[in-house]
């Protein structure tokens, strides 16, 4: 089954922080957004200059090769929340440490190609996840991070967090 659905997220679905990144989202086709992230995304990362993956553009901030390593720990994390809440488990579930996560990921120790092969096989599951469910799945409200989620919400926070960070490497990592 393939989900469909030509709404946003109201609001009440979601934390007032997530707003940063559900505004990124030009598109209601979100399903199809992140699906078709996949590939732009990953050829995206393929082009970069080798030399840059492991630059940072300051001290104390993520390499590429973290951001990339984020944005997948970030989606599992968001679709596990996706999950559950479609689900019918209205758990509370708490937040993560993404600080914690960078440094204990070992990003630096990998090919730039093996990341880019995670994040695709990350998101393929991503979206196999959300084509298979269904609209009132979709606008459950549980709990994530003590803020309202719902797993719509949720899909529109995956596909705006990602761009918010490849705004941020096109920016700050790549203007140089």
């Amino acid at each position: 089954m393939k989900t469909t659905t030509t709404r946003r997220p109201a609001p009440h679905e979601y934390g007032a922080f997530y707003q940063t990144y559900i505004s990124k989202v030009e598109t209601n086709d979100i399903f199809q957004t992140l699906a078709d992230a996949k590939t732009s995304v990953a050829a995206f990362f393929e082009n970069l200059p080798t030399e840059k993956w492991d630059y940072r553009y300051a001290p104390g901030k993520w390499s590429i090769k973290e951001v990339l390593q984020h944005l997948i720990d970030g989606e599992r994390v968001f679709a596990y929340r996706a999950l559950r809440i479609a689900r019918n488990d209205l758990t509370p579930l708490p937040g993560f440490d993404e600080n914690l996560f960078a440094e204990n990921c070992h990003a630096s120790q990998r090919t730039p190609a093996s990341l880019i092969a995670e994040y695709q096989a990350v998101r393929e599951a991503t979206v196999h996840l959300f084509n298979s469910l269904h609209e009132e799945d979709l606008g459950r409200i549980g709990t994530a991070s003590n803020n309202p989620a719902s797993p719509l919400a949720i899909a529109f926070i995956i596909a705006g967090h990602e761009l918010h960070h490849m705004g941020v490497i096109k920016e700050r990592y790549l203007s140089e």
